[in-house]
């Protein structure tokens, strides 16, 4: 059996206004919510995509959630476009799209979800 890393969690303060950044801004979709005796939890992924999905859970004890120092990376096809998108929806910019030499032409973002945690939207370059 191979060993790999299967999902990462983060507390958020509002389960509902989470995953609906996650769903509206990003693309994805809940797979299942559990709930749990401390906690309740949303399973987000990718439709149709094997990846890490993303754990979103709110403690019953409601302890704090906001501007923790994480970031998650998301690879996307069109950083710019998400970028507007978030803008719409009054997402917090964190970093505008800009092109990346050192990441090898790669276009980096940074939005913040709901709760200040940083996300990172990184479309790697076409192929040539």
């Amino acid at each position: 059996m191979s060993t790999y890393l299967t999902a990462t969690g983060i507390a958020v303060s509002d389960l509902d206004a989470s995953t609906n950044f996650y769903k509206e801004i990003l693309g994805m979709v809940v797979h299942r919510t559990i709930t749990l005796d401390i906690m309740v939890e949303n399973i987000l992924g990718f439709e149709g995509v094997r990846g890490t999905a993303i754990l979103l859970m709110q403690y019953h004890d409601r302890r704090n959630c906001t501007d923790l120092p994480t970031k998650l990376v998301f690879n996307v096809p069109d950083v710019r476009g998400i970028i507007e998108t978030a803008r719409a929806a009054n997402v917090d910019i964190y970093k505008e799209a800009a092109e990346y030499e050192s990441m090898g032409g790669s276009i980096i973002g940074l939005i913040k979800d709901p709760d200040g945690y940083l996300i990172e939207l990184m479309q790697k370059p076409a192929k040539k």
